[in-house]
């Protein structure tokens, strides 16, 4: 009996064995855990990368992509970060968006401060301009206005820099807000970031951006005084308030003067705001060249809505119907008096005709 006691294991040896299976257990959950949450983090931040737009090389004729090797257009929304403001990643409704297999280009999307910019104007063009280029697989850019360097300046580089949508070497990360070009210390703090930046600036006839400006301001506030009531210091004499902001701002010479005291000139384009009408793939196909990239969105992309009285984009691949602007684009502007716009144009002529000198091209506005 005595022999067969000792061949048997102990209660201790017992709870030894099963205190280590235990042990390796837990480990294994642990380990088993920790796989599938890297996994996760992993997916999420590709997905959050493949939002990067494929190389030209994969961009049909026809202007829209592939759906190659498992690659899916997918809608993404706004997100915005714990301050309320956007995050890199969103994406406008009309813009197509890739969802790729994992890939180390992927991977090697980073945020970095943008090569290019829209300054402006207001009411020219600029939304557009900016939607349009977005069909662009080698251009980047954020969709909101983060108004960094005329609201938020004080938030530093490295906030701005988090704004900007991830980007692969070769493609240009660009945003737009229009506030820029009229804001006095913008050129100067532009400059700061980066000597080499690009600059857009989509300018408009200034009557009519200044009444299409108007139209804006009383959809939100019905109850302001008149248009002709607001252009003018004094009615009777026929004397122009140049400082109401809507008519302000179309004194382009005054502001651009500002920025080329910054930059040189070879360094900004102007965009017509009626040609972005007219001629969208035209007006396009320059704004593709001075940022020294490939043509390819073109005339293609485009149809004309009569109702609107205004370009839209056509459908792409997995779309049911065409995308057109919002609803406040191509919308009735508000009824101004002849008289009044005749004396706007008088105003004007001066102005436009020194802008006209200083940046070597004629918008022909009356």
């Amino acid at each position: 009996m005595a022999a067969f006691h000792h061949s048997n294991p102990t209660d201790r040896d017992i709870r030894r064995v099963l205190q280590k299976l235990l042990i390796m257990l837990s480990l294994g959950i642990i380990c088993v855990s920790l796989f599938y949450f890297l996994a996760g983090c992993c997916e999420s931040d590709i997905r959050e990368n493949s939002i990067s737009q494929r190389p030209a090389s994969e961009f049909l004729l026809s202007g829209w992509y592939h759906d190659r090797n498992g690659t899916l257009y997918k809608d993404v929304v706004m997100v915005q970060n714990e301050d309320g403001y956007p995050v890199a990643g969103e994406r406008s409704t009309i813009t197509p968006v890739l969802e790729t297999n994992n890939s180390v280009k992927d991977l090697m999307a980073t945020r970095r401060l943008p090569q290019a910019l829209i300054i402006g104007v207001k009411k020219g063009g600029t939304r557009a301009l900016l939607e349009f280029l977005r069909l662009h697989p080698d251009i980047r850019a954020l969709g909101s206005e983060p108004h960094f360097f005329d609201r938020h300046y004080a938030r530093g580089l490295d906030w701005y820099r988090s704004m900007m949508p991830r980007a692969l070497d070769g493609q240009v990360v660009m945003e737009k807000t229009p506030r820029y070009f009229v804001t006095v210390e913008t050129p100067g703090r532009v400059h700061s970031m980066s000597h080499d930046v690009k600059l857009i600036i989509v300018v408009r006839d200034p009557v009519t951006r200044a009444i299409s400006d108007y139209t804006q301001i009383i959809s939100k506030t019905p109850h302001i005084p008149t248009f002709e009531t607001l252009a003018f210091k004094n009615r009777t004499n026929g004397e122009i308030d140049s400082l109401w902001s809507p008519l302000w701002i179309g004194l382009y010479a005054q502001h651009l003067e500002r920025w080329l005291a910054w930059f040189p000139r070879a360094q900004i384009h102007l965009v017509s705001g009626e040609g972005l009408i007219s001629d969208p793939a035209g007006e396009l196909g320059k704004v593709q060249d001075f940022l020294g990239l490939q043509r390819i969105v073109t005339d293609k992309h485009f149809y004309f809505n009569k109702t609107k009285g205004f370009p839209c984009l056509k459908k792409p691949e997995g779309s049911s119907k065409p995308h057109c602007l919002g609803k406040t684009k191509g919308r009735t502007h508000a009824s101004i008096d002849p008289e009044v716009i005749q004396r706007l144009r008088e105003f004007y002529r001066p102005h436009n005709q020194r802008f006209y000198q200083m940046t070597g091209q004629n918008f022909g506005w009356q």
